[in-house]
């Protein structure tokens, strides 16, 4: 496959957003950085949540109208989702639809509600998706600093809806940087397998079993927390600064050796096999049925499993240690700070 098209602000022109009337609906993580990197980038906005929301208050500190998603469908022609993915379709349905112009447009920061058919938007209408590759704060602070987060952008539907993802990408700042077009699907079924694969999944789980062997061998679980998880963030760090390569070339020659020789015997073929069946399962569907079939119940196994892996040995070795850290920090700059005359 050739290397994807990197696009930028001379691609995405701000006027086709211009022309809309805009809302956000939700004000989480991205929800809020949306929202505040589009009004400060010449958008005029709505902020749509519950009447009993308590984020309610954060909006309007921010400064902006806060209105219901019915209120919010009535007055504006483009919606943006930040709503949690399971929670959208339902929120369209109730609340949206009712009120919306078929022909109006809608906005997606994740691909799951669209790709897995929980939300069904007209024929008329232009759907689109713009997903930042940052959290929330990140996509906030690296605007603020006069940058911003690369972002992938899709089509579903609609002859306006590239310019509209564009526009969006721009006014959110991603096009100084990088605008990458993909697929509902593509980016659904990547970034879904990525979480339970790496960054989420793979990592916790991997980091729970390196911090169980060594204890079980005997050592200090101090010492297995700093190997196995607290040291992990200088690695992520060198890794997005330089790549891998680049990780590798910032660290011991016996660290070297462990990754290159050691590595594969950890993620051999057994674990591949397996990683081809995790996506499997996302590019079928079985993942989403099955989230979906949890919520529906009350989650009571994501409850049940979070609730185990917050009395993980680890978490409570963590947080002592963070504590010591943080106070010495605290300390530290105390003593920095010039003293009163």
């Amino acid at each position: 496959m050739p290397p994807a098209r990197i696009l930028s602000e001379r691609h995405a022109p701000l006027a086709p957003l211009l022309a809309r009337r805009a809302a956000v609906v939700g004000y989480g993580s991205q929800g809020r950085s949306h929202a505040l990197n589009l009004r400060d980038s010449g958008v005029p906005l709505l902020v749509a949540l519950p009447r009993r929301s308590k984020t309610r208050r954060v909006a309007r500190a921010d400064g902006f109208e806060v209105v219901t998603a019915a209120e919010a469908a009535a007055r504006s022609d483009l919606l943006m989702f930040a709503t949690p993915d399971l929670a959208a379709g339902r929120i369209y349905a109730e609340e949206i639809a009712p009120h919306f112009p078929r022909d109006g447009a809608l906005g997606f920061m994740h691909g799951f509600a669209i790709h897995y058919d929980l939300l069904r938007p007209p024929a008329e209408a232009q759907a689109f998706l713009v997903a930042p590759k940052g959290a929330g704060p990140a996509v906030r602070a690296r605007y603020e600093a006069g940058g911003g987060v690369p972002a992938l952008i899709a089509v579903h539907q609609g002859r306006q809806a590239r310019r509209l993802a564009l526009a969006w990408a721009r006014g959110l700042g991603s096009a100084r940087v990088a605008i990458i077009e993909t697929t509902f699907r593509e980016e659904t079924e990547t970034d879904l397998f990525s979480e339970q694969a790496v960054l989420c999944g793979g990592v916790s789980s991997l980091v729970h079993a390196a911090f169980e062997t060594l204890v079980a061998a005997g050592y200090q679980e101090e010492a297995a927390y700093f190997e196995c998880l607290f040291e992990l963030k200088l690695t992520v760090d060198l890794m997005a600064q330089g790549g891998i390569a680049g990780m590798r070339r910032r660290i011991s020659d016996t660290a070297k050796w462990g990754d290159v020789s050691v590595g594969p015997r950890v993620i051999d073929a057994a674990v591949r096999r397996r990683l081809q069946r995790v996506l499997r399962d996302v590019q079928n569907g079985s993942f989403a049925r099955g989230w979906v079939k949890e919520d529906a119940a009350g989650r009571p196994t994501l409850k049940r499993l979070l609730a185990a892996g917050e009395k993980h040995p680890i978490e409570s070795v963590g947080q002592r240690l963070r504590k010591r850290i943080a106070e010495s920090e605290a300390k530290a700059q105390t003593a920095k700070r010039p003293a009163k005359l």
